[in-house]
């Protein structure tokens, strides 16, 4: 009876769990079921009494209807550019900026390395009017610049990132390379590089859904509406008097599906890149 009910308890135990787990994903879950729900509906269904979560008639029409509503092909083509910049500048300066700090030993490393943690303290809207002015006294608003630039300069939070996993890194493997001649930039090509994959998989990631989903950034830059991106360009289902819900889901949700899918390929990685770099949430 004893081992019966040590076995029970055991198998029981995990339950509450599984059950707040399931339960916070319900929750984290439903606005975008939400979303998508309303982009099947049509106006008068997505305002109708009492509310149904699922339409009562699916309308298809609304996807193309939204696209055509504004020049959505455009402002997809044009966030696609952006994000596509803004990834590669992100995986070619992050890692370099993190390797110097983890795996070369110099003096200023560790003021540098402070300082970097610092700027992360810093918001946005602090340093968002002098960045405006130094960009305009440059000529470069309304252009894509100051959106695509800065990240090729690496991103505080993803040098911590990937200095995390370099510091984890075994110096004696870099030793072995070194006494075989290797220098330091080959030795962070062939060696450092390869084997920070995972590490890099979690930057790539949140540089392509920060690039994505920007809104503020474009929206303080870029005036010209042929070269607005998709999270601006969704304002125009919003009127003075009135906002288009059922049209404004569907681009919405088309919007999403990009980061979704790109989540969910790279999920895998993404992880095993969170748990070896040591940041925790």
């Amino acid at each position: 009876m004893k081992n019966n009910s040590a076995y029970y308890k055991k198998r029981l135990k995990p339950i509450p769990k599984y059950v707040l787990v399931i339960v916070l994903s319900l929750v984290f879950f439903s606005p975008f079921l939400i979303m998508v729900t309303t982009a099947l509906k049509t106006n008068a269904d997505a305002f109708q009494l009492p509310v149904r979560l699922f339409p009562r008639e699916i309308i298809w029409n609304n996807f193309p209807e939204a696209m055509a509503k504004i020049p959505y092909v455009r402002y997809m083509m044009n966030t696609i550019f952006i994000t596509l910049l803004s990834v590669v500048g992100q995986m070619i300066a992050t890692p370099l900026v993190a390797y110097s700090l983890a795996k070369i030993k110099w003096k200023g490393a560790p003021i540098i390395s402070a300082l970097i943690m610092g700027t992360m303290m810093i918001p946005y809207t602090v340093t968002m009017i002098p960045l405006y002015k130094i960009w305009s006294r440059l000529g470069f608003t309304n252009t894509y610049v100051p959106l695509i630039l800065p990240t090729f300069f690496g991103s505080p939070f993803y040098i911590i990132i990937m200095r995390q996993f370099f510091a984890g890194l075994p110096n004696s493997l870099m030793e072995a390379a070194k006494i075989d001649g290797a220098g330091e930039f080959k030795r962070y090509i062939a060696i450092a590089l390869p084997l920070s994959r995972p590490a890099l998989t979690t930057v790539g990631i949140y540089a392509f859904i920060n690039a994505w989903s920007d809104y503020l950034a474009p929206l303080i830059y870029i005036n010209k509406t042929e070269k607005l991106t998709l999270s601006l360009g969704l304002q125009g289902f919003l009127n003075q008097y009135s906002v288009d819900w059922t049209h404004l889901m569907a681009a919405a949700t088309i919007f999403v599906i990009p980061v979704v899918i790109f989540f969910l390929f790279f999920q895998r990685n993404f992880v095993e890149g969170i748990a070896t770099s040591g940041i925790k949430g």
